[in-house]
């Protein structure tokens, strides 16, 4: 738990200290060139409940999600069961920017439609809803950077079916930076989603990163890494019963990474999940963008639930 701790610390101390020492960057001439820093910056794909955009932003920002699963998933000692199949998330996320530096935001929510091959039970229902406050503590247009800190409360509204809405909900304490470069974005995260009750929700921290290069308007190629680890395991109790009976939390052998909390109490048999995306974003008019990411597991697809991962995007900044 110390480690993870100071490796939160120690990235954002370094993301601030290599990033808000930088000179202003250099406005070029060619049909993507902006005269405000900030006005080209993009919001991250992958990760969408953690890994927000450091600027206060008034949007809305409409997600779908199909997530293919392994064939087999990690079980307590090593085993595996079958699972296979896939899921989709259909979500929208809203942000109100009261002033350049704050911002209220609506995080997760959403409809989810499960549908494994085995094992589990195919189901629909609603995700958890989770919202708070986002406020800029550096602000710098003439250098292009940004830091911020969000809190969000996530409440456990969400339906039992899906393996949502059990425990006393959590805080998602979440340290953002942006630095625009040119053409080039890069971004970083870092966080902890602490639960309010310890036996129901595992305790887990995540790190992301971002690159991006704006070719022009219409194509901005990025790369993404996401990292979720687990600091301190649930109690494995009964939950989720339309899901094994309700044994789901006791026989798991993982943590659901950005979207699902079981509060398993095997998951630090695989503590870490470590995920790519590549896509790219298309600006489609100045109040409009459009984002497109393909996700895989770096770390073992049979030690999370995904095989891959297709998100899309669209994002109204008005």
């Amino acid at each position: 738990m110390k480690t993870t701790y100071a490796l939160l610390t120690f990235g954002a101390a370094m993301t601030a200290s290599l990033f808000a020492g930088t000179t202003a960057p250099v406005i070029t001439s060619n049909s993507c060139e902006s005269i405000d820093a900030f006005a080209s910056a993009l919001r991250p794909i992958s990760n969408p409940t953690l890994f927000d955009l450091a600027l206060p932003r008034t949007n809305a920002h409409a997600i779908f999600l199909h997530q293919n699963m392994p064939d087999q998933a990690a079980i307590v000692g090593g085993g595996r069961v079958p699972v296979g199949g896939d899921f989709q998330l259909f979500a929208l996320q809203l942000e109100y920017a009261v002033n350049e530096r704050l911002a209220i935001v609506a995080t997760k929510d959403g409809y989810v439609n499960f549908n494994p091959d085995a094992t589990l039970s195919e189901e629909d229902g609603f995700a958890n809803i989770a919202a708070g406050l986002k406020y800029a503590f550096i602000y710098q247009p003439e250098n292009g950077f940004a830091l911020s800190g969000t809190t969000t409360i996530e409440i456990p509204t969400g339906s039992d079916d899906i393996t949502q809405g059990s425990g006393d909900g959590a805080a998602n304490l979440i340290l953002t930076a942006l630095k625009i470069e040119g053409e080039w974005q890069f971004a970083g995260a870092g966080g902890l989603h602490v639960p309010f009750d310890k036996d129901a929700e595992s305790m887990t921290s995540f790190i992301s990163t971002h690159v991006s290069y704006e070719l022009c308007d219409f194509f901005t190629p990025l790369i993404e890494l996401n990292w979720y680890h687990v600091i301190d395991e649930g109690d494995g109790g009964s939950r989720y019963n339309a899901q094994i009976g309700g044994g789901v939390p006791g026989v798991i052998g993982f943590e659901g990474g950005d979207l699902l909390n079981w509060g398993a109490a095997n998951a630090n048999e695989n503590a870490d999940i470590v995920t790519l995306a590549v896509g790219f974003r298309s600006r489609l008019s100045e109040n409009i963008d459009l984002g497109v990411a393909y996700e895989i597991p770096l770390t073992d697809e049979e030690e999370n639930l995904m095989e891959d991962r297709l998100t899309i995007d669209l994002i109204w900044n008005f």
